[in-house]
């Protein structure tokens, strides 16, 4: 890990399947704190089983938002079977951010996600200047005191404390950094990074290295008023992945890392939604498109995701290039929808939650789905009858039938003939009103990840343009 400058850090069992992945954080909570053997530890005693994965093919966007939802910040790349990579969130984000600052340099994505805008509320620029103007104030307004109110995360040590009394704080305190203070003022921070680096890959002990020999000093701090997207973009400015924060006289309150940062924002960004999600959409998907169609940055590893490592068998083969079923996740399934271009969409998605399903459907062909009337999901049964799946239960029945027949996937099809009136177990206002909450939840979902990719591009626009 060490070596790849990988955090991470993907596992396969004797059949060549994804079995789990170990992080350096769990190499400092789960092995340096509870002072286990690293030479005689396995990996499977400490990793974690059966992470969540997505598909080659999958949207940049929707993995991006599975990662939030999820509370994780990697998530392995699925190819034709075969484990190819694992995303981290933070490097994607700067990645994208990277390309939209570059795009924004010529106007040429703020362009594109204006004319979104413009195409939804017609010729007149008052609606997009608007939309603009309001995403402004609600992205950059939250600031990172509605983050530490209620959850301060703060786990302090002194220069003079052991690693090893450090990672057993840490694990206490169930984070992956602990601030180095003196007076209550940060001179320092340790991270899994640093103990996974600077400790453990240097063949040193955790109980007699002292904090000061191996922290990261003077690090970068941010004030409780500092908005949260602000945050965000100081973050990948300096490609790090914790932020502590300070009052006005310096002193320590808390620390946040680009996970609850990027929570945080994408919540904002839902409120900002709720403008408009039509629009919102729309401006991710030409700003997305914009931003992405441009090269990348200067190249530099430390802002591109890294790919896995492929570990060799007892053959010596590589177990990256396996073959990957399904059937090793069970609550994910593999799910096609075809658009009016005849293009069919394979995805695939968890099996618990139908507004999931829905905002993987919005994610790939929602613009072509009428707000003012909701298509019911449908899928053909073995009996050629189309069923709907109207419910999280439906869904859930639909794809334990599918697997018990053996099936691959569902095909999906959108109906527009309208909401049967009766249904057993439900009368058909109830279903109606679920059914309208549930796309409501969905076009949410979208729209927040929208709202942000747009928001983070107009801060690059304002930064580029000295506003």
């Amino acid at each position: 890990m060490t070596a790849r400058k990988a955090d991470a850090l993907l596992l396969t069992d004797a059949n060549a399947l994804l079995s789990g992945i170990l992080t350096d954080k769990d190499i400092a909570t789960r092995v340096v704190a509870r002072e286990l053997d690293l030479e005689t530890t396995p990996v499977s005693a400490v990793m974690t089983r059966n992470p969540v994965f997505v598909v080659s093919d999958t949207l940049a966007v929707e993995a991006l938002q599975k990662m939030v939802q999820g509370k994780f910040r990697h998530l392995p790349v699925v190819e034709n079977g075969g484990v190819v990579s694992i995303l981290d969130i933070s490097k994607c984000l700067n990645d994208a951010i990277a390309r939209m600052e570059k795009a924004a340099e010529k106007g040429k994505a703020i362009a594109a996600a204006v004319e979104g805008v413009e195409k939804h509320w017609g010729t007149s620029a008052a609606g997009s200047s608007t939309f603009i103007e309001t995403l402004r104030e609600r992205l950059f307004k939250p600031s990172l005191s509605t983050i530490i109110s209620g959850n301060p995360m703060l786990v302090t040590v002194s220069p003079s404390d052991m690693v090893l009394v450090a990672t057993q704080t840490m694990l206490e305190g169930h984070t992956s950094s602990a601030i180095v203070t003196v007076d209550s003022k940060p001179r320092g921070i340790l991270t899994s990074k640093d103990i996974l680096n600077r400790v453990i890959a240097l063949g040193l002990r955790p109980e007699l290295t002292l904090v000061e020999k191996v922290m990261t000093p003077n690090p970068e701090c941010a004030s409780i008023d500092t908005p949260i997207v602000e945050a965000l973009h100081t973050m990948n400015k300096g490609k790090f992945l914790h932020l502590p924060v300070v009052d006005k006289d310096g002193v320590i309150l808390a620390v946040t890392d680009v996970l609850q940062i990027i929570h945080a924002a994408v919540a904002s960004a839902g409120s900002t939604a709720a403008i408009d999600n039509d629009a919102a959409n729309s401006m991710m998907q030409n700003f997305w498109d914009s931003a992405m169609s441009a090269p990348p940055a200067d190249d530099d590893s430390e802002t591109k995701s890294e790919g896995s490592f492929k570990i060799a068998s007892e053959n010596g083969t590589e177990i990256g290039k396996a073959v990957y079923p399904s059937p090793s996740l069970p609550y994910t399934f593999n799910f096609k929808i075809q658009d009016r271009k005849g293009r069919m969409h394979r995805f695939m998605c968890e099996t618990h939650s139908l507004a999931d399903l829905i905002t993987a459907i919005l994610q790939r062909v929602g613009g072509e789905i009428d707000r003012n009337n909701l298509p019911q999901i449908l899928y053909e049964d073995e009996d050629k009858d189309m069923v709907m799946l109207a419910t999280d239960s439906d869904l859930i029945a639909a794809v334990e039938h599918a697997r018990s027949a053996g099936w691959k996937g569902l095909k999906l099809q959108l109906d527009y003939s309208g909401m049967p009136r009766n249904r057993k177990g439900s009368s058909g206002g109830g279903l109606e009103h679920v059914h309208a909450d549930t796309w409501a939840s969905a076009y949410s979902s979208v729209a927040a990840g929208a709202a942000l990719v747009a928001g983070l591009g107009v801060l690059a626009f304002l930064r580029r343009a000295g506003n």
